[in-house]
């Protein structure tokens, strides 16, 4: 039995290595050309044979959801980080660096709206309302803002960035200076209602972990 185990675990070493090969040429890859790119040509960029990618990713759209899952999981990690900042500067931290995710995974970001595990990202949008709140209990962000205001200005980024693609990368961050001037203003600049929690699981697209499957959130 011992050489047995000796036998097979260099085969799991390998396994594991060709997967983080094939996972980070994918990210490049999509990045680069977007989510038309070729299973071939990822297999190519990370140097294993298409059948290796294959093995561990049925279709390419089960990599592209798993490049996507990391991408959110980086952006839990720095949300995270920026929570510990006691100055309530978090929120723009972690805004700057959303754009430069979104800038950098720019051939998939996209795909991180209607595809992605609701858990994942109602965690994510947790994080950010608790950076909100940290922001304004300091006075940096007006009293009257709220996490749906918030959620629209990654909209725009991310739409901005996907504009303006490599021919202004980063036009993004003009943007974001406008806005986190709007967001510190004392008084409201618009006595419309912001965009609810709720709606924001319908316009995402993904259910929320405690809502039963085909039960739409009451719109408040």
């Amino acid at each position: 039995m011992a050489a047995h185990d000796t036998r097979e675990r260099p085969m799991r070493r390998d396994a594991v290595r060709n997967q983080q090969l094939v996972i980070e040429a994918a990210r490049d890859v999509v990045s680069e050309f977007g989510t038309d790119a070729s299973m071939e040509l990822i297999a190519s960029r990370a140097g294993v044979g298409v059948g290796t990618v294959y093995r561990r990713f049925p279709n390419k759209e089960a990599l592209v959801d798993e490049i996507v899952g990391l991408m959110l999981s980086e952006l839990v990690v720095e949300a995270r980080r920026a929570l510990t900042l006691d100055d309530g500067t978090g929120l723009e931290v972690f805004l700057r660096v959303l754009g430069h995710s979104l800038s950098t995974h720019r051939g998939y970001a996209v795909k991180a709206v209607g595809r992605s595990k609701a858990d994942c990202v109602e965690q994510l949008r947790d994080l950010i309302d608790e950076l909100l709140g940290q922001a304004q209990r300091h006075g940096r962000i007006g009293p009257d803002i709220r996490l749906g205001d918030v959620m629209a200005v990654a909209w725009a980024v991310r739409g901005i960035v996907e504009t303006t693609g490599s021919v202004a990368p980063d036009a993004w961050q003009r943007h974001l200076d406008i806005h986190l001037a709007g967001l510190r203003a004392a008084a409201p600049q618009s006595a419309r209602v912001p965009v609810s929690r709720e709606q924001l699981t319908l316009i995402t697209g993904v259910a929320h972990p405690d809502r039963a499957p085909g039960e739409r959130p009451a719109v408040r």
